[in-house]
């Protein structure tokens, strides 16, 4: 965890350590079962596409996920009030500053990426500027912060590495399979690679998953003990959520991929407290807030 005074969370750093050698040991197996299955010349091959992968995830994150958004960084001089609540937070956090971005989009959402804290970016939409109060936009941007602070962006970026390339190992076996010929041998490898695959895929997706829901209870509670007005949160995140179900269905599947960064799922109508949702519940997010704010004894009204 990066040093800030953003309240430590040793649970999340403990899930992080765990997913990313999980998914490491995976992914080393998944390469060492292709180099058995396949011919030996192809091994160096398949071992620098997976290192490969992971290390494109991890160098570029943040170019990825700003161009994805449609975003772009904005100056102090273009977004004054932006930069000044994210000067204000870093100060109060005792963290560098992240560059700061915008995408113009009337889905209101917020997000962090970046490979490191000096290379991270916060972003929000148009959508939620318009949407929200400042102490609300604070509560959003200082939860944006934790995911910084604890690093936890960088880990999801590069664990999601495994899964990627068990999607394009799927491809491979059967491009490979279909090169080599219609033989007993070109069958048994493809359904290995298939199989294995697969596999490290579910796996890896289900792991994401879980590390992504605790992630954002846990920004979520170092945000709030940060501005001490866990409240804004809670009122921010219902505006959020209420406004996302009067979005189009088409315009939320649009934005789909970067659910897992978002500080509320671009989806409606369904729940999310399911094994494959990346975000907790709205309840369970608003309980928590309640929690806080009885303990700091400044009851919601």
């Amino acid at each position: 965890m990066a040093h800030s005074r953003f309240i430590k969370d040793t649970g999340l750093t403990a899930r992080m350590g765990a997913v990313m050698f999980g998914l490491g040991a995976l992914l080393v197996g998944l390469v060492v079962t292709l180099m058995f299955v396949f011919p030996p010349q192809y091994a160096p091959l398949i071992a620098v596409i997976g290192l490969g992968v992971a290390f494109y995830q991890w160098w570029s994150s943040d170019k990825v996920a700003m161009r994805a958004m449609r975003a772009r960084e904005v100056s102090p001089e273009e977004a004054p009030e932006l930069h000044a609540m994210i000067d204000r937070l870093c100060a109060l956090a005792d963290m560098p500053k992240p560059r700061v971005g915008v995408a113009d989009m009337d889905l209101p959402n917020a997000f962090a990426t970046g490979r490191s804290p000096d290379r991270a970016v916060v972003c929000v939409t148009t959508g939620i500027l318009g949407r929200l109060t400042a102490e609300e936009l604070e509560g959003v941007l200082a939860h944006e912060l934790s995911h910084v602070a604890h690093r936890d962006v960088l880990v999801m970026t590069v664990a999601s590495s495994a899964g990627i390339v068990a999607g394009m190992v799927t491809r491979g076996a059967q491009f490979g399979a279909l090169s080599r010929g219609r033989n007993n041998n070109a069958g048994a490898a493809l359904v290995v690679a298939l199989v294995v695959s697969l596999v490290v895929y579910a796996i890896s997706f289900l792991l994401l998953r879980l590390l992504s829901r605790y992630r954002e209870m846990s920004a979520d509670r170092a945000g709030a003990y940060l501005t001490m007005n866990p409240a804004a949160l809670a009122s921010a995140l219902q505006k959020i959520t209420g406004e996302i179900a009067t979005i189009p269905q088409r315009d939320l599947r649009a934005n789909n991929a970067a659910n897992a960064f978002f500080i509320a799922p671009a989806v409606s109508g369904v729940s999310w407290s399911t094994a494959t949702a990346t975000h907790p519940s709205l309840e369970q997010r608003l309980e928590q807030l309640a929690r806080i704010q009885a303990e700091l004894g400044r009851p919601i009204g």
